[in-house]
């Protein structure tokens, strides 16, 4: 089974989604990115890998008036629930069902392209990006967003390692999975393979809050594909899981809840 089939997402998830991570995770992550790339006015943008539409909608606010956002993702749950949220009036936003590596769109469609945290997750990394650089205009621009190494991402290694610990080994894989394109020079040579050029590649760290680990790792869990096998645990097993997460973060916890730093490469480049 590849990564992008473990990531496919079923039943309650887009919700969970929505609710925890997009708040929390990628909300301002989305931000970070879509500022960098200092969209204009009228441009048309193609997200890939949109999820729940974050990044679409923030993209949608910096092409408007006149512009257009496409939202791609594998997903059909992902993006029905990205229909339901509010859509912006003087943008023309659509929502469609794809696979990165055979993106259906015609060539020079998108002045800008972009990807949040999905690029790892494809099953030929290279063939998304041939696919990313073919839709672009001629002087178009890219940026992504990939989780850095394990060893930077305290938060995301605690959830493996728990996962390990309680579930199984297969199940803390593809926890882990999120950071398998953790080394900048193996991204670059990707861009570069596929085509692009003006490679850029910056370290952002973004410090993730949420109330607690008993009131938000739950929905964590449940908006991901291994959802069904946390569920399955009996609730003491439950329970040593959400304490294994809860000490491991221990020292990110302050007055407020839990504060953790998250760190991504941001690759940014143009045709």
């Amino acid at each position: 089974m590849s990564q992008q089939e473990q990531w496919q997402i079923s039943g309650n998830a887009p919700e969970s989604y929505e609710h925890y991570l997009v708040p929390a995770l990628f909300t301002p992550w989305a931000t970070d990115l879509v500022e960098r790339m200092a969209l204009q006015t009228g441009e048309r943008v193609l997200d890939v890998a949109c999820g729940t539409g974050s990044v679409a909608r923030l993209a949608a606010q910096h092409v408007s008036p006149g512009g257009a956002v496409t939202g791609l993702d594998l997903n059909p749950g992902m993006l029905a629930r990205a229909r339901t949220l509010p859509q912006p009036t003087d943008v023309q936003m659509e929502w469609r069902e794809g696979n990165a590596g055979e993106l259906p769109f015609a060539n020079a469609a998108f002045h800008v392209v972009l990807c949040q945290q999905g690029l790892q997750f494809f099953p030929d990394r290279l063939a998304a990006l041939r696919e990313m650089h073919r839709v672009l205009v001629p002087g178009g621009r890219l940026a992504l967003g990939v989780w850095r190494p394990l060893q930077y991402n305290p938060y995301l290694s605690a959830l493996g390692n728990a996962l390990e610990r309680h579930v199984s080994a297969e199940v803390a894989a593809g926890m882990r999975a999120v950071c398998a394109l953790g080394d900048a020079e193996e991204l670059r040579s990707l861009l570069v393979q596929a085509g692009f050029r003006d490679v850029r590649i910056r370290i952002a760290i973004l410090v993730m809050h949420f109330a607690s680990v008993e009131a938000f790792i739950p929905g964590q869990f449940a908006a991901t594909p291994f959802a069904g096998a946390v569920a399955a645990l009996d609730a003491a097993a439950r329970t040593a899981l959400l304490e294994d997460v809860r000490l491991t973060l221990q020292s990110y916890t302050d007055d407020e809840g839990v504060a953790v730093p998250n760190e991504a490469h941001i690759a940014m480049a143009h045709t």
